[in-house]
């Protein structure tokens, strides 16, 4: 009898426990278990991320800290590199790069839904592309899509990485790469960190240079298109090939 009475009170406890009952640092984990994913802040999902505080803040505190180095903004946070995020309290190595790495792992599923045969109809099917390769880059990169006659994504390529003011692109080893995987056009893109979507003088020349050498090759460039986080220019939308 007494057992019996023993195992009902075990069982009201356990249904009635509230998470209010864990340690503020198990909650998030917690939570998670209970109420799915979708349910945790992204603060919460940090503090899953770092496991622990420190000895006056917890991992939700922690975390706290973290969003609002960023202004709550985690296309942001996915920017920082490791020493960056040493730099705020709490967050020593070991965390910084358990952070970073999620963040790339998120990058990378973007990747590979992108991945999938993709046909290119407008200049924002092209910037929708080549966004996660793209997105949140410190410095210049410069990249080319490759198609075969019916406007399919054959292979896309990074030609060359840079500064923040600029980076470098061969003609010679764009076309070497067009020709060699039989590529019918080619489409030119390329990021501007500083967020400013304006082609410079040296856009402008570039552009103009390889629409020459891509007509008396038969390899026609379709666009050249400036990228940037929120916002890109296309070169064949504003009449400029």
């Amino acid at each position: 009898m007494k057992q019996e009475a023993t195992s009902a009170l075990l069982a009201y406890d356990t249904a009635n426990l509230n998470i209010k009952t864990w340690a503020e640092e198990d909650r998030p984990r917690e939570k998670l278990l209970l109420k799915g994913k979708a349910a945790l802040s992204d603060a919460e999902l940090i503090a899953i991320l770092i496991g622990s505080g420190t000895p006056k803040l917890t991992a939700v505190d922690v975390a706290k800290l973290i969003l609002a180095a960023v202004g709550n903004d985690l296309n942001e946070l996915a920017k920082l590199t490791v020493k960056d995020l040493t730099k705020i309290k709490g967050i020593g190595e070991a965390k910084a790069i358990s952070i970073v790495s999620a963040l790339e792992l998120g990058r990378r599923r973007k990747e590979t839904a992108a991945a999938a045969k993709t046909r290119i109809t407008c200049s924002t099917d092209i910037y929708n592309y080549i966004k996660p390769q793209l997105l949140d880059l410190p410095h210049e990169e410069f990249w080319v899509i490759l198609l075969n006659r019916a406007n399919v994504v054959m292979k896309k390529e990074n030609i060359s990485s840079g500064g923040v003011a600029g980076t470098v692109a061969d003609p010679k080893m764009i076309f070497k790469k067009a020709i060699e995987q039989l590529a019918s056009s080619v489409i030119l893109v390329h990021n501007h960190p500083s967020g400013n979507t304006k082609p410079s003088a040296a856009d402008i020349t570039l552009t103009k240079k390889m629409k020459e050498a891509g007509s008396f090759l038969d390899l026609p460039i379709l666009d050249h298109i400036i990228f940037t986080d929120n916002d890109y220019y296309s070169f064949a939308d504003e009449g400029m090939l």
